[in-house]
C-alpha cells in the first residue's frame, strides 16, 4: 500500500492526528514523492499554512460579516495554492488537482479595485496597527510577503506554477487593503509614517 492510500485510509476511518510516516524527516508530496521536510517545496507550503493560522487569527477577531467571508474565501484558495506547490508541476499525482489561474489573480485584483474605492487615497507611508482586525491583517500581509520570498526561492530551483507568483503578490495588497478597509469601517485613524 502506497503512502497516499495509508493516508487515505487513515482520513476515511477514523481520522487518526499522527500517521509516523514523517518520523524520520520525510514527507511525501501529492506525487509520492518522498523530499525531506526542510527543502525548499516543503518550505514554502509551510508558509503558506503558517498565513492561513495567521487569517484564522484574523477571522477570530472580526466581527464584521462582509470581510469575515472575504478571509475565509481566501483561507480555502491558500489549500488550493498549498496543493499547487505540494504537487510538483508536471508531475502525475494520483487525483487530479486544481491549480492557480490568471483568473484567480485577477479576481484579487478586482477586490483590491473595489476597496479602494471605499478608503481614502493613500499618499504617504501607513504605520500597521488600527483596530485589531486591521493590526492582524497587516500582520498577515507580512507573513504573506515572506512565503512570496519562500516560493520565490522555490522557483528557482525547481518548476512550480507560474501563475502562483503573481498570486502571492496580489494577496499582500489585498491583505493591505483589507487592513485599511477595516480601520475605515471602524473609524480608525491610521498612523502615517513621519520621517525625521
Amino acid at each position: 500500500m502506497m503512502k497516499s492510500d495509508k493516508s487515505a485510509l487513515f482520513l476515511s476511518l477514523n481520522m487518526k492526528i499522527y500517521t509516523k510516516f514523517g518520523d524520520a524527516g520525510e514527507t511525501a508530496l501529492f506525487s509520492g514523492q518522498k523530499v525531506p521536510k526542510g527543502s525548499p517545496r516543503i518550505e514554502a507550503t509551510g508558509a503558506i499554512d503558517e498565513l492561513n493560522s495567521a487569517l484564522g487569527i484574523a477571522v477570530a477577531y472580526c466581527d464584521d460579516k462582509d470581510i469575515a467571508l472575504k478571509i475565509k474565501k481566501l483561507q480555502g484558495m491558500l489549500f488550493t495554492l498549498g496543493a499547487d506547490i505540494s504537487a510538483a508541476y508536471g508531475a502525475k499525482t494520483p487525483k487530479p488537482i486544481r491549480r492557480i489561474m490568471r483568473i484567480d489573480t485577477e479576481e484579487l485584483e478586482r477586490e483590491i479595485d473595489s476597496i479602494d474605492t471605499k478608503v481614502s487615497p493613500l499618499t504617504r507611508f501607513i504605520l500597521p496597527g488600527g483596530c485589531m482586525l486591521a493590526a492582524w491583517l497587516h500582520f498577515c500581509r507580512s507573513v504573506c510577503r515572506r512565503a512570496e520570498r519562500s516560493i520565490v526561492r522555490l522557483s528557482k530551483e525547481e518548476r512550480i506554477n507560474p501563475e502562483i507568483i503573481p498570486y502571492m503578490n496580489r494577496l499582500s495588497d489585498l491583505l493591505f487593503m483589507l487592513a485599511r478597509y477595516a480601520n475605515r469601517k471602524k473609524r480608525v485613524q491610521e498612523d502615517v509614517w513621519r520621517q525625521k
